[in-house]
């Protein structure tokens, strides 16, 4: 599997988590162990290098956020929210890259 067909796969989930985490309808724990089984199968790619398309690196900045801040500051603070779902609208239906997003291979 390359890495563009990794992102391209994980990223529709990335988006179904982090909605599912905003709407109160999965605990902020389920979208840890997401973020930790990811990051282990991205490790096994051995993949290095800059990310390759924007939606990897709004992908990137996403689950960097998720590991980041704490389930009730992204709740919480409204700037982080609306980029947490900015960003999870478009890893599922395109558009424009979401502003300030700044996504970097782990």
């Amino acid at each position: 599997m390359t890495a563009t067909e990794f992102i391209d796969n994980k990223a529709p989930q990335l988006a179904f988590y982090g909605k599912a985490f905003l709407s109160e309808e999965l605990d902020f724990h389920e979208v840890q162990l997401y973020l930790w089984d990811t990051l282990e199968e991205w490790q096994q790619l051995n993949s290095t290098g800059e990310a390759q398309t924007e939606t990897e690196k709004v992908f990137w900045h996403l689950l960097h956020s998720f590991n980041r801040w704490p389930d009730c500051v992204i709740r919480g603070n409204q700037y982080l929210r609306k980029q947490v779902n900015d960003c999870c609208d478009y890893l599922s239906l395109g558009g424009r890259v979401p502003q300030g997003c700044v996504g970097i291979r782990p």
